[in-house]
């Protein structure tokens, strides 16, 4: 595996387009694992994500439905791909059941991106994407620290 990486992002299209980036790196079946304090990017780079598989919709916080599904569309660098937006906050611990969450996609042939999800999801799969944001207090400088776990 690669040494983590980090950028700062002074902007929230920052944070979008690093998004957009990662992007060209995840194929069906990735799990992307979030994770950061209230306000630190994590819908932000989701955003990005989304737009960079070229899924459908507007991607917003899942967090009272629990989970989103968008479904794929036009990707310039790969296969079309379905993306499952999931906030793990509200289910304490239990993902175990993701897919009885009644969702229309198959979760291995999707990109599952799990907003709260460290120590939650990683079990999923045999690899992940973590990215850990922060965020400067008073500020929209936002930090991501990435690695492939796995």
């Amino acid at each position: 595996m690669a040494e983590p990486r980090q950028r700062i992002l002074p902007t929230v299209a920052d944070t979008e387009a690093l998004g957009r980036e990662l992007a060209a790196d995840l194929r069906a079946g990735d799990l992307v694992v979030l994770d950061g304090p209230l306000g630190a990017g994590k819908t932000a780079l989701t955003r990005g994500i989304a737009a960079g598989l070229g899924v459908q919709g507007r991607v917003s916080s899942p967090t009272f439905i629990i989970a989103r599904q968008h479904r794929a569309g036009q990707r310039e660098d790969g296969p079309s791909v379905p993306l499952v937006h999931v906030d793990a906050y509200r289910l304490g611990g239990d993902l175990d059941e993701l897919d009885a969450l009644d969702l229309d996609t198959d979760l291995h042939q999707a990109v599952v991106v799990v907003e709260w999800g460290r120590g939650v999801v990683e079990h999923l799969a045999e690899r992940h994407l973590r990215v850990l944001l922060s965020r400067e207090p008073d500020s929209d400088v936002r930090t991501a620290i990435w690695e492939w776990v796995g």
